[in-house]
């Protein structure tokens, strides 16, 4: 039976992106598709300013996929996870928790990245790989799938014929949809501001996440920025709220920032664009259907708490990929697939269940509910071996990423 690929991908951001580029390094014929052309300067319009927070076993796998070499020299090294509860009367910090890479480890939790910029790295590898074709500005339109077989349909009317599709096309998954699987989906009436900063005080590689109600507030290492230190930011709020801290000017926005941070980094900054976005959490039914596996949004939302969405989903790619060389010949087999949701659906429902719980704790308004967060906090610093097995299990330890 003659393909036209081993791999058809359906959606170029980070996750698709990524996985291009390991089933290719892999010598896997693939095709990848997005709808829309990647925006891989910062300063143009659209970039994406959100960053990414790689975790440990995450850049294993970028080194694997040919990418963690041109990445790491603008990578922010994570050293201490700070956890502040500011959730006295006041917005100011009443306890703070520092969780130490080194209490694990030599190596640093994780490294910080702008998305725009991996998207530049990752499409520049891209073009290295020569069984590996990147289409911007082709979206997948149609599947019919069959037991030997996918037939995609692009949005130019061509269709073209695999062994499998992965379909890393977000929590709207067109894919997802064709293959007949549903999601289960809780919403929280949040949203989430993304942007970043600068600051007068270094931020010494460390991520500080500050709990008052709303949702948490993120401060993650980027390196310097015109000479001054700089960080990412994702501010998780009620919907209403996100919207109105969006439309405020600079000078008062920067006063709420203020207030938000608690000062612990001085004054700051707003250097890029806000970008707002809702706060979901959402776990397909099933991993996989026939010739069709889901990775990242596709498969799992989950809100931006502990570094864990695109890891979760760098999870998926790494046992795709396992299962998929062992079966070089038909990366798409039904038995592959059975195998990859039983491999990775268990973990994403807990993990997601997880995330659910210490996001529906950082929501607290009342002030009762509030002491009770920080007591939790103090409790699960104060005894060694729950830090570090937490740590550990943070990093995905216990088999996701």
């Amino acid at each position: 039976m003659d393909f036209d690929h081993d791999i058809v991908i359906s959606g170029g951001g980070v996750a698709g992106l990524t996985a291009a580029c390991l089933f290719g390094t892999e010598g896997f014929r693939v095709l990848c598709l997005d709808p829309a052309p990647p925006v891989t300067d910062g300063a143009a319009e659209g970039a994406d300013q959100r960053t990414t927070a790689f975790l440990q076993p995450a850049r294993q796998l970028l080194d694997e996929a040919g990418l963690w070499e041109a990445l790491a020299p603008h990578a922010a090294p994570l050293r201490v996870m700070r956890i502040v509860d500011a959730g006295g009367p006041e917005p100011q910090a009443r306890q703070i928790r520092d969780f130490v890479s080194s209490e694990i480890g030599d190596q640093p939790f994780g490294w910080n990245l702008p998305n725009w910029l991996l998207r530049r790295e990752m499409v520049a590898r891209i073009a290295e790989l020569e069984t590996v074709e990147f289409r911007p500005g082709t979206a997948t339109a149609g599947l019919f799938t069959r037991d030997r077989e996918a037939r995609v349909t692009l949005s130019d009317g061509t269709r073209v014929r695999t062994r499998l599709v992965i379909a890393a096309d977000g929590r709207a998954s067109p894919m997802r949809e064709a293959a007949g699987i549903g999601v289960k989906v809780t919403r929280y009436g949040q949203k989430a501001l993304a942007f970043a900063v600068t600051h007068p005080v270094p931020h010494e590689n460390v991520s500080t996440e500050i709990h008052r109600s709303g949702g948490p507030f993120t401060l993650v290492p980027l390196p310097d920025r015109d000479g001054r230190p700089a960080s990412a930011v994702v501010w998780m709020e009620d919907g209403a709220e996100a919207l109105r801290l969006a439309a405020l000017d600079g000078e008062p926005f920067e006063a709420e920032l203020m207030a938000r941070s608690c000062g612990l980094l001085g004054p700051l900054t707003l250097a890029t664009p806000r970008a707002v976005w809702p706060i979901v959490t959402q776990v397909a039914d099933r991993m996989a259907g026939q010739r069709v596996a889901l990775i990242a949004e596709a498969a799992h939302v989950v809100p931006p708490i502990g570094a864990q969405g695109l890891n979760m989903s760098l999870g998926d790619l790494r046992a795709l990929r396992d299962l998929a060389v062992a079966a070089r010949e038909d990366p798409g087999a039904a038995e592959v697939l059975e195998s990859y949701h039983r491999a990775r659906h268990a973990e994403v429902a807990i993990r997601a269940t997880g995330i659910d719980l210490l996001n529906r704790a950082s929501q607290a308004r009342a002030q009762p509910l509030r002491d009770l967060r920080a007591a939790g906090l103090s409790a699960l610093y104060g005894a060694p071996p729950v830090r570090r097995m937490l740590m550990q299990m943070g990093l995905g330890a216990r088999g996701g990423a």
